[in-house]
């Protein structure tokens, strides 16, 4: 019929959805956002003095490297089901199942990180009066920081799309929308949530990329100066092969 409401006639791609469900779309993108900012900040602080330790005692690197490693091949569902007889049915326990699952991907990326440091800059900075700490700080985690921004965006991005698992209790963010709406089969509401849980990964990505360019200027600085002899060397390359 024409002139028929795209939510009539159940369309994928529907405005008056979106106008008229803009705050329920709003309320979850929020929800989405807090449980992805607040699940990446707690892995990062738990994560960090793991790694620490495991770098630290070489003992205990093969069993923190596992056990996170265990604990990212659970199954989401499953995973939050053991988590609910401990906090009941509240947003902990997808932050928590979240959190645990960043910790493989941000304990051997600082691990990395802080093992790429060179060896000359730590006994540069010991020589200079450098304590353990303010080595550590003022010297290591700004040059591992490339590896350590690497991680922390691979694990940003994989959270904003674990969240929506949290719908099966209620606390997943757009995942609420797509699941209520493949229930439904109510075609705007799935495609309109997992278009926004996609675009809210590109713009977290997007982010973290320019923190980290901003965190690292030697980076930018180094990788112009690689492209500007790269060019020179190619135009002798060309001068040389026309002169022979």
């Amino acid at each position: 019929m024409a002139g028929q409401s795209c939510l009539i006639s159940n369309d994928w791609i529907c405005g008056e959805y979106v106008r008229t469900r803009s705050q329920e779309l709003t309320d979850a993108t929020v929800q989405h956002v807090w449980i992805t900012l607040a699940s990446v900040a707690i892995g990062l602080v738990v994560a960090f003095p793991l790694a620490l330790l495991a770098r630290r005692w070489r003992v205990v690197a093969g069993p923190v490297l596992g056990l996170t490693t265990v604990l990212y091949t659970v199954p989401s569902l499953a995973m939050f089901s053991l988590l609910l007889p401990f906090f009941g049915v509240s947003a902990a326990v997808v932050i928590t199942g979240l959190v645990l699952y960043s910790l493989t991907i941000l304990v051997r990326n600082i691990m990395a990180g802080l093992a790429s440091v060179p060896e000359e800059a730590r006994e540069a900075a010991r020589g200079m009066g450098y304590g353990p700490v303010r080595l550590l700080f003022g010297v290591e985690l700004p040059l591992a920081l490339p590896a350590l921004m690497a991680g922390l965006r691979i694990t940003t991005v994989s959270t904003v799309s674990l969240t929506t698992v949290g719908a099966i209790i209620g606390y997943g963010g757009l995942g609420n929308l797509i699941y209520e709406g493949m229930q439904s089969f109510f075609k705007a509401q799935v495609l309109t949530a997992s278009v926004l849980c996609v675009a809210l990964a590109i713009v977290a990505d997007l982010l973290l990329l320019g923190v980290q360019r901003l965190l690292t200027p030697w980076a930018r600085s180094g990788g112009a100066k690689a492209r500007k002899k790269a060019r020179k060397d190619g135009k002798r390359a060309r001068t040389k092969a026309r002169t022979a």
